[in-house]
Protein backbone atom coordinates (compact mmCIF):
# COMPACT_ATOMS: atom_id res chain seq x y z
CA UNK A 1 0.00 0.00 0.00
CA UNK A 2 1.24 3.25 -0.49
CA UNK A 3 2.56 5.76 1.46
CA UNK A 4 1.38 9.08 -0.30
CA UNK A 5 -1.13 11.38 1.09
CA UNK A 6 -2.00 12.96 4.21
CA UNK A 7 -1.79 11.42 7.61
CA UNK A 8 -3.46 12.91 10.82
CA UNK A 9 -1.35 12.24 13.48
CA UNK A 10 -0.49 13.17 17.03
CA UNK A 11 3.05 13.91 18.85
CA UNK A 12 3.86 12.94 22.05
CA UNK A 13 6.15 15.71 22.78
CA UNK A 14 7.85 16.70 25.98
CA UNK A 15 5.08 19.57 25.49
CA UNK A 16 2.25 17.63 25.74
CA UNK A 17 0.28 16.06 22.55
CA UNK A 18 0.83 17.99 19.35
CA UNK A 19 -1.35 17.17 16.67
CA UNK A 20 -0.11 17.55 12.79
CA UNK A 21 -1.09 16.49 9.44
CA UNK A 22 2.25 14.86 8.16
CA UNK A 23 1.95 14.89 3.79
CA UNK A 24 4.13 12.42 2.43
CA UNK A 25 5.26 11.66 -1.14
CA UNK A 26 7.11 8.92 -2.32
CA UNK A 27 9.41 8.19 -5.86
CA UNK A 28 10.81 4.97 -5.65
CA UNK A 29 12.75 4.52 -2.81
CA UNK A 30 12.81 8.53 -1.65
CA UNK A 31 10.73 10.48 0.49
CA UNK A 32 9.93 13.77 0.86
CA UNK A 33 6.77 15.79 2.23
CA UNK A 34 5.37 18.47 4.82
CA UNK A 35 4.81 18.49 8.53
CA UNK A 36 2.07 20.89 9.43
CA UNK A 37 1.04 21.82 12.72
CA UNK A 38 0.68 24.64 15.55
CA UNK A 39 4.11 26.24 14.45
CA UNK A 40 3.59 26.26 11.10
CA UNK A 41 4.62 24.00 7.94
CA UNK A 42 7.88 22.74 7.43
CA UNK A 43 8.82 20.84 4.24
CA UNK A 44 11.41 17.78 3.77
CA UNK A 45 13.04 15.99 1.10
CA UNK A 46 15.82 13.50 0.75
CA UNK A 47 13.82 11.32 3.00
CA UNK A 48 13.94 6.94 2.35
CA UNK A 49 11.47 4.51 2.03
CA UNK A 50 12.28 0.57 2.62
CA UNK A 51 8.84 -1.52 2.22
CA UNK A 52 6.88 0.13 4.90
CA UNK A 53 10.00 1.74 7.23
CA UNK A 54 10.15 5.59 6.43
CA UNK A 55 13.05 7.87 7.74
CA UNK A 56 13.01 11.50 7.25
CA UNK A 57 14.58 14.76 8.67
CA UNK A 58 12.54 17.90 9.57
CA UNK A 59 14.38 21.24 9.76
CA UNK A 60 11.98 23.09 12.14
CA UNK A 61 12.55 26.56 12.11
CA UNK A 62 9.79 27.73 14.79
CA UNK A 63 9.40 28.10 17.56
CA UNK A 64 13.24 27.77 17.59
CA UNK A 65 15.86 26.08 15.13
CA UNK A 66 15.57 22.04 15.48
CA UNK A 67 16.20 19.20 13.62
CA UNK A 68 13.82 16.56 14.03
CA UNK A 69 14.58 13.17 12.97
CA UNK A 70 12.24 11.12 11.92
CA UNK A 71 11.14 7.10 11.80
CA UNK A 72 8.06 5.57 11.25
CA UNK A 73 6.11 2.14 9.89
CA UNK A 74 2.82 2.03 7.80
CA UNK A 75 0.62 -0.46 8.72
CA UNK A 76 -2.57 0.02 6.13
CA UNK A 77 -4.20 3.10 7.25
CA UNK A 78 -2.14 3.37 10.40
CA UNK A 79 1.54 5.16 11.00
CA UNK A 80 3.73 4.94 14.11
CA UNK A 81 7.30 5.86 14.99
CA UNK A 82 9.62 8.07 17.04
CA UNK A 83 11.19 11.75 16.72
CA UNK A 84 14.53 12.61 17.78
CA UNK A 85 14.24 16.18 19.10
CA UNK A 86 17.65 17.20 19.41
CA UNK A 87 18.52 17.97 23.25
CA UNK A 88 14.86 17.19 23.70
CA UNK A 89 14.85 13.93 23.80
CA UNK A 90 12.89 11.77 22.07
CA UNK A 91 9.00 11.78 21.14
CA UNK A 92 6.58 8.98 19.81
CA UNK A 93 4.13 9.75 17.45
CA UNK A 94 1.01 7.75 15.85
CA UNK A 95 -1.52 9.05 13.49
CA UNK A 96 -4.35 8.01 10.33
CA UNK A 97 -4.62 7.98 6.91
CA UNK A 98 -6.46 11.31 6.77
Amino acid sequence: MSTDGDWKVTINSPMGAQEATLTLKTDGDSLSGSLAGQQGTQDFEGGTVDGDNLTWVVDMTQPMPMKLECSGTVDGDNISGTIKLGAFGEASFSGSRA
